[in-house]
């Protein structure tokens, strides 16, 4: 090669061809881990956004348990007489299928009948009557309601009444209650925890776990613990 000619070689050329090889592929590969944490970082997002809003509403419900009106005393003149029994047991967890059961007064304004309800002068008088029912002068109307939470095959349900079963979450690794207990049915606080309470009368709260699972397996599992006490006190 001459001192006049000008230009690359075939090594330089090579060697610019790997360096700027070696840039893009660095490019590349962070381009790759910043997508890869945006979607690690969505998911886990949508996960506890789910766990938000299902937790969120069954603290609402269970915090309404027990509550049948104004009176204590309430005559069952429901159409099956199922009033008194759903009465004496208003929150029951079945572990071995994995249901939770509540009964409360309505907290829902989706326009469904309720599966009964008392009208009571809140003075002497309180009757319990099946689905909907229109109050006297003088009266007033607590609908309620009883729905059951289930988890099978990955989901929670949700069913009230007669319409059929709802999914409120999909990717549900795992589902558990558990229920605070008082040492005497006197004292306020709960001093322990058990699935099985003897005796409803110690019920103080209520703590739910809710694992969710990620599909795509972006993000480990991930479990949320709520515990919500109890307004009303059970029989």
């Amino acid at each position: 090669m001459t001192r006049c000619s000008k230009g690359f070689g075939l090594v330089e050329l090579l060697i610019a061809l790997a360096l700027s090889l070696i840039v893009v592929l660095g490019v590349v590969q962070v381009f790759i881990a910043a997508k890869n944490t945006y979607l690690s970082q969505n998911a886990a997002a949508n996960m506890q956004e789910d766990a938000r809003f299902v937790l969120s509403k069954m603290i609402k419900e269970i915090r309404m348990v027990g509550m049948f009106g104004c009176l204590e005393t309430i005559i069952d003149s429901s159409r099956q007489r199922d009033f008194h029994a759903s009465q004496q047991t208003p929150i029951l967890w079945d572990n071995g299928g994995r249901q939770l059961t509540l009964v409360m007064s309505d907290v829902g304004s989706n326009g469904d009948k309720p599966d009964w309800t008392v009208l009571s002068d809140c003075r002497a008088h309180s009757t319990a009557y099946s689905e909907g029912r229109t109050p006297a002068a003088g009266q007033q109307a607590f609908p309620i309601r009883r729905l059951t939470y289930r988890f099978s095959n990955n989901q929670l349900l949700m069913k009230g009444g007669a319409a059929a079963p709802q999914v409120l979450v999909d990717n549900v690794g795992a589902f558990d209650v558990s229920f605070g207990l008082a040492s005497t049915a006197t004292d306020l606080a709960a001093s322990r925890y058990s699935s099985n309470p003897p005796d409803p009368a110690l019920i103080r709260s209520v703590r739910l776990s809710l694992t969710l699972i990620d599909p795509s397996r972006r993000v480990s599992d991930q479990t949320f613990n709520v515990v919500a006490a109890l307004r009303n006190r059970l029989p």
